[in-house]
């Protein structure tokens, strides 16, 4: 796990080492444990390391392979890198360290750019063959790890993250910094969602998961989606009972949870309480983990609401014996570290999630430095209180009931809300929900709900959330729902079964005499920061000088009677969802303004 920054120039001239070596160094966080920056010809490779596998120097990056002639930079965790470099070495490679990254550089030199369909795991690279001058650049299945793209004048550049390409900007100011309206709209509908190749900045877009981008020398470029999930019923399980698919299920999860342990440091679980993590937790001490770290955070209640659920996350770590660490923040922290989870995001995300797991990833990482986490679970199994309304609905109407259950708000209500400036005609949100339904290989309204989910909101909301947190202390997050093998099986199983017992059906059925039934009997939670979801004091006062600030002023993004009546009344406004809608207008602007976006 690590971060990677780079610049590939097509006009005959020599990369700007000095911006690579800025875009690094805004990566340190990513890796906080070495560094690396090479520079050939038209190309400039930069790297920031956390070591996680072959703690020596041989598994350094950029790594150069000069009998294969490549170079590589990248992030993440190949979880079948061992099994790889036997088949591999079989085939007459030969390795001269223990990294999977040399294994990854192997992989590309035997099959090419369909490299990516032998790698098992999580991951963003960037590889440069040095004769053909051409570039190469992968994001792993699901999106787990992040990879920014930006034009500029004569060439590309790319990182780890959206500041890290700012970063490069330098005086120059050869990246584009403003707002994309398609995005925006996107940002204000989807729950801060903006579905890639878009960022909320019109110069800057991101490579979608499961793409390989080959660019060329000359600056022409072509994508190759690798892979896509079908969420379709199986001919051949059509007889299995409920009882076949609980079994395959643990199968699955626990293949995926196994291979989630390859390391050389000690591997922990960041363990909220819920099923999704407490199975987590139940299948690694089944395999046999000792002295299994879980940590568990809380915070002070606001509003009537509780700020922690510890009496299940302690049950957890009781009943399965596990070095838990509990972990209370007071009031008196959570400001500061309000500030710190919004210069943390590498896109703004309106989630109060993300303080919770910024907060919590500061203490974590002074244990271990990489955790599992139970998310995508929701997502892939249904766990969200939008799927049951669509369980009845035609599939050639899912699309629009679809928009009536998730959506912030809808196209009208977004236009009164916006500043002059920014009101469109064009409902670009319930363009992208229609293309995304419209696509073949989801059979139910249901199926086609957890494809769209799975495939942008997953990736853009949860997934984008756990990484950038987390990698901002140095802390890996790796994710056994989103193990692709475990997703492609999800994608089968009947929706029926996945919305049974008020959603994860069948994975709380399986879950039974594996975890605690209170753990599985709960009524769903979440990571809970009242004081974001109950604005007041200091917290609401933040949002209020976000929003009066002189560039919020300038830029117009809401309407300014809508804000001033909001401010009045903060918390009764809300979502669709239940989420404080002041609370994402402030949060645009708070990172914008942190990030010195005008």
């Amino acid at each position: 796990m690590c971060g990677l920054a780079g610049e590939l120039r097509f006009d005959g001239t020599a990369p700007d080492v000095a911006a690579v070596a800025r875009m690094t160094g805004c990566l340190v966080h990513r890796g906080p444990d070495g560094d690396g920056l090479w520079a050939r010809g038209p190309v400039a490779l930069g790297h920031r390391r956390l070591s996680i596998v072959d703690l020596s120097t041989a598994g350094a990056q950029p790594m150069v392979a000069p009998r294969a002639g490549l170079t590589i930079a990248y992030n993440g965790m190949v979880y079948n890198y061992r099994q790889l470099r036997d088949e591999l070495r079989g085939k007459g490679h030969e390795f001269f360290s223990t990294s999977d990254t040399e294994v990854i550089v192997a992989a590309y030199a035997e099959w090419g750019t369909r490299f990516v369909d032998h790698l098992v795991g999580m991951f963003a690279i960037a590889i440069w063959e040095h004769a053909s001058g051409r570039l190469v650049l992968a994001r792993d299945r699901l999106g787990i790890k992040p990879l920014y793209v930006a034009r500029v004048a004569g060439g590309v550049r790319f990182a780890s993250s959206l500041p890290a390409i700012l970063a490069g900007n330098g005086s120059g100011g050869s990246v584009d910094t403003g707002i994309d309206p398609v995005a925006f709209a996107s940002y204000m509908t989807f729950h801060s969602i903006v579905p890639a190749p878009r960022t909320i900045l019109s110069g800057v877009g991101k490579l979608p998961p499961a793409t390989v981008r080959v660019i060329e020398p000359d600056g022409t470029e072509r994508d190759e989606t690798y892979w896509a999930p079908r969420f379709e019923r199986d001919p051949d399980k059509a007889a299995w009972t409920d009882e076949d698919w609980q079994e395959a299920f643990t199968a699955k999860l626990r293949t995926a949870v196994e291979r989630r342990m390859v390391a050389d440091v000690p591997v922990g679980v960041l363990l909220s309480g819920g099923i999704d993590s407490s199975l987590v937790v139940a299948l690694l001490a089944e395999a046999g983990q000792q002295d299994l770290a879980t940590f568990s955070i809380g915070f002070e209640s606001a509003g009537g609401e509780s700020g922690d659920e510890f009496e299940y996350s302690d049950e957890v770590a009781r009943h399965f014996g596990t070095d838990h660490h509990r972990i209370r923040i007071p009031s008196s922290r959570l400001l500061d570290g309000i500030d710190g989870a919004i210069g943390a995001m590498s896109e703004p995300m309106v989630s109060h999630d993300c303080v919770a797991f910024y907060l919590l990833s500061q203490e974590v990482s002074q244990h271990v430095k990489v955790v599992q986490s139970g998310q995508g679970a929701d997502e892939v199994l249904g766990g969200y209180s939008w799927y049951p309304p669509l369980a009845s609905v035609p599939r050639d109407q899912a699309a629009e009931v679809y928009r009536s259950v998730f959506m912030d708000r809808r196209w009208p209500a977004l236009q009164a809300l916006l500043g002059e400036r920014w009101r469109s005609d064009d409902d670009t949100p319930s363009a992208f929900v229609d293309a995304s339904f419209a696509v073949p290989g989801a059979e139910t309204s249901v199926d086609a709900a957890l494809r769209s989910d799975t495939m942008t909101m997953l990736v853009d909301d949860p997934v984008k959330r756990v990484d950038n947190m987390t990698m901002a202390w140095g802390l890996e997050a790796r994710v056994p729902f989103l193990d692709h093998e475990f997703v492609e099986f999800a994608g089968a199983i009947p929706p029926e079964l996945k919305l049974a017992d008020g959603g994860k059906g069948v994975m709380k059925r399986a879950a039974r005499g594996i975890v605690p039934d209170a753990v599985i009997d709960r009524t769903k939670g979440y990571f809970p920061v009242p004081a974001i979801r109950q604005l007041e004091g200091p917290y609401l006062e933040r949002v209020r000088q976000a929003l009066h600030a002189p560039e919020a002023r300038e830029r117009g993004l809401f309407d300014p009677g809508t804000v001033e009546r909001m401010l009045q009344d903060p918390n009764s406004t809300r979502t669709e969802i239940g989420a404080n809608a002041l609370w994402q207008l402030g949060l645009i602007e708070m990172w914008l303004q942190q990030q010195g976006v005008r």
